[in-house]
């Protein structure tokens, strides 16, 4: 009876040193919070990353805005990937962010979209005709510019441009860009306000003009590990997000590598 209790308490040893050493990636999954408009290429980043390291990366793709919001009540992310820098300027200043891990990965172009059936063609200069564009009671849609970055690039490229004081009383105000780009695939705006990138992934809709680059602030996608959730496995995803696999990846969506 003593001999198979040592037993037993040899073998309870051994499996838990066996658990204590097991590898930290097959206990728990890195969590990304990324902008919505990088959902297509971070998810074949992420299969990428998967064959190669042997980690699972898990998403959460929203506005920036929202998951800022978020992280700073609490929510389990350890890595932020913002579609501008203002949102991540939110967390650094509340110190919610590891800050020697921020840098600007990714860039992107703002577009004008149409439904693909529409034959419209927009010379996006100073002065356009955005009311014969949207006719006589058209609507237009892009993200919220109160806090979505999309909607703050399409106020300052519209403002520009001196046609913002009648477009923001025609404006649909979505929740992000993706929303956004919905709206124009089921026709229900008649044009939109998006990146290149997210117009490229649909055949719903087509570009009908490109905002002049000296109209907005340059799309910059920062990346930053989450303050209390630096490790090496968060640290290893945001190197592998700067890596020549995902580098091209990013450039097949459309994304220009800063």
């Amino acid at each position: 009876m003593k001999c198979l209790m040592r037993i037993r308490t040899l073998f309870a040893a051994w499996t838990a040193i066996l658990v204590l050493s097991a590898p930290a990636w097959s206990q728990e999954d890195i969590t990304v919070f990324a902008a919505s408009s990088l959902q297509n290429a971070l998810e074949d980043v992420a299969r990428q990353y998967q064959q190669k390291a042997g980690r699972n990366v898990r998403f959460s793709f929203a506005a920036s805005s929202a998951l800022a919001r978020q992280i700073e009540q609490g929510a389990p992310a350890a890595i932020f990937f913002s579609a501008d820098e203002q949102w991540m300027d939110y967390l650094a200043q509340r110190k919610l962010i590891a800050p020697d891990t921020r840098k600007a990965l990714l860039g992107n172009r703002l577009v004008l979209v149409v439904p693909s059936a529409s034959r419209v063609t927009v010379d996006l200069k100073p002065g356009f005709d955005m009311k014969a564009l949207l006719g006589a009671d058209g609507r237009w849609v892009t993200g919220d510019p109160a806090g979505v970055p999309v909607g703050r690039y399409a106020q300052e490229a519209l403002t520009k441009l001196g046609v913002w004081d009648f477009a923001q009383t025609r404006m649909v105000r979505a929740e992000n860009v993706r929303v956004a780009l919905a709206f124009v695939e089921r026709a229900e705006a008649v044009a939109g306000v998006v990146y290149e990138t997210d117009a490229a992934i649909s055949p719903k809709v087509r570009v009908a003009g490109v905002f002049p680059a000296d109209s907005y602030t340059p799309v910059s996608y920062p990346a930053a590990i989450v303050a209390g959730k630096d490790s090496a496995e968060a640290r290893s995803f945001l190197r592998f997000l700067e890596s020549p696999e995902a580098n091209a990846t990013f450039r097949k969506y459309g994304f220009s590598i800063r």
